[in-house]
């Protein structure tokens, strides 16, 4: 088979053009790297450069001159992502580590080498481990989660609140998803600006991403040690008891995995839905208006701006075809998100509204598709909430085009969104302790790996006594009917003359606030 490659893996690139040369983004041979100034200031560019070069699969460029494939069609993504007999996961089928052109010290090293957990796995063992993964997740309280969402996000916003500006990329959306996802894995304690420096350098393919990656491992590693010993109602604990029976590096893996994929994507989420507020007046106006919910928007931005632009990656079982292209046995490709929800056989028309849609990519496809998803989308709806209910004057403080990005293959990362508004009153916090955010599961729930379709409910003949109230629950006299413990969306009867704040209240009692 040809292939577009002008060098393979295993020899030595030519020169690198200076930045500033108007060639900078091609290699010898006029193939387009996919790192470096012209992917990382303008991707959407680049990608309609490459969709006219060479259709919906192009060959491109990565660190170091590596070949490699970008998937730009939206079929063509969801079929390479559907497909793993013939996509796999499994980097090390990758021809250019079997030959060594690719150092163990790369810098996109933490993103390919491989590591026992379920994103690397195919198959049985595939199963094994996002059974384990979905399972764990599942105990997760989401009503819980957006309490603290909605608590995390008000003690944010007291610390710029009196100040009348504040950049809420660095001094927001940076800190919500670490503080909540630390919480959710039983350290809030490891929470800090260190760890979160660390997990935004480790997937930048930059000089201190393995130093980065090794600071996030230890401590993942200490809190499975800790769990090991004494396990507690969070997610370290669950992925340790559960009947998979993984070990300590596969738990510690896994959790490194959710961390920065839940971190990375909700962090970008929730900067590029503040940054259409401010920056686009129908979006804004709509939002303000009623005419679109928060959850709504959040949806909206991840068809325009999803958080993660590109997967790496997928390993070619065997040559194939795919786009036209003729792909060889161990080749290297990348699930193209940005450009797959751009595509224009299925958006040609990229100012239409996509409400009620969610055939977008942006949390992939397949067996491989994000299992947190709900999550992510809790932290960016609650957060970006909670922002806008105690700053609802929000400006942008810069013109819009003074606004910069750090891109890299992975995402690309709003760097500041300065904002100004009158000053506010802080909010009171309270001092609790954090509390339990899982609901009980019978360990027969468990289950080993992820069922291949919905399994028939068993037949029972005994009568299944209500949910034992929580330990810290406060007892109501009979009398008085107390709010249930499920969030019903509307009441089931609602007067006309029903005063209309008890509903705000129940309302934003669901909400946490």
């Amino acid at each position: 088979m040809t292939t577009p490659f002008h060098h393979e893996p295993g020899t030595a690139p030519g020169p690198v053009p200076p930045s500033e040369c108007p060639a900078h983004g091609l290699a010898p041979g006029g193939l387009r790297r996919f790192y470096g100034p012209e992917a990382e200031n303008d991707p959407a560019g680049l990608y309609d450069k490459l969709r006219a070069e060479h259709g919906t699969v192009a060959p491109v460029l990565l660190h170091g001159d590596v070949p490699a494939w970008l998937v730009l069609g939206h079929s063509e993504n969801l079929h390479m992502t559907r497909t793993p007999s013939q996509f796999s996961r499994d980097s090390r089928r990758w021809r250019a580590l079997q030959d060594g052109s690719v150092a163990p010290d790369h810098p996109l090293a933490p993103i390919f080498t491989w590591q026992p957990v379920c994103v690397f796995a195919d198959g049985a063992n595939h199963e094994r481990l996002r059974g384990a993964v979905t399972d764990s997740m599942a105990r997760i309280d989401t009503r819980g989660v957006r309490r603290h969402v909605n608590r995390f996000s008000n003690r944010l916003v007291n610390d710029f609140c009196l100040k009348g500006t504040a950049d809420v990329v660095s001094q927001f959306a940076d800190h919500l998803p670490m503080m909540v996802m630390c919480a959710i894995f039983g350290m809030p304690e490891e929470y800090d600006d260190r760890l979160v420096q660390a997990a935004r350098d480790m997937t930048r393919g930059t000089e201190t991403a393995v130093a980065s990656n090794a600071h996030v491992v230890s401590a993942l590693s200490g809190l499975v040690e800790r769990r090991r010993a004494a396990p507690a109602p969070d997610l370290a604990s669950w992925l340790l008891e559960h009947p998979a029976s993984l070990t300590d590096i596969e738990v510690t893996e896994h959790l490194r995995l959710i961390l920065i994929a839940a971190y990375e994507s909700t962090a970008n989420l929730i900067a590029n839905v503040l940054r259409m507020v401010l920056t686009d007046p129908r979006f804004r106006a709509r939002l303000s208006g009623g005419h679109m919910t928060v959850p709504e928007a959040v949806e909206q931005t991840l068809w325009d701006e999803p958080p993660f632009t590109a997967v790496f990656g997928r390993w070619a079982v065997g040559d194939t075809e795919l786009g036209g292209q003729q792909i060889k046995a161990g080749d290297a490709l990348l699930v193209g998100i940005a450009p797959a929800n751009t595509d224009p056989a299925v958006r040609p028309d990229l100012s239409a509204d996509m409400e009620g849609n969610r055939a977008h990519l942006a949390f992939s496809g397949g067996p491989h598709e994000c299992p947190g998803q709900d999550i992510g989308r809790a932290i960016a709806d609650v957060g970006v909430d909670a922002l806008l209910m105690r700053l609802p004057d929000l400006e942008l403080g810069v013109q819009e085009s003074e606004l910069r990005w750090i891109g890299n293959i992975m995402s690309r990362h709003l760097v500041e969104l300065p904002v100004k508004f009158e000053p506010a009153p802080q909010h009171e916090i309270d001092a609790d302790p954090l509390t339990l955010m899982s609901r009980p599961r019978s360990r027969d729930d468990w289950e080993v790996s992820s069922p291949a379709g919905p399994a028939p409910a068993p037949a029972r003949t005994t009568t299944v006594p209500p949910p034992a109230p929580a330990p810290d629950a406060v007892p109501q006299e009979p009398a008085v009917p107390a709010v249930p413990d499920r969030a019903p969306a509307i009441p089931r009867q609602r007067v006309p003359g029903a005063p209309a704040r008890l509903w705000q209240a129940l309302s934003r009692w669901w909400s946490g606030y």
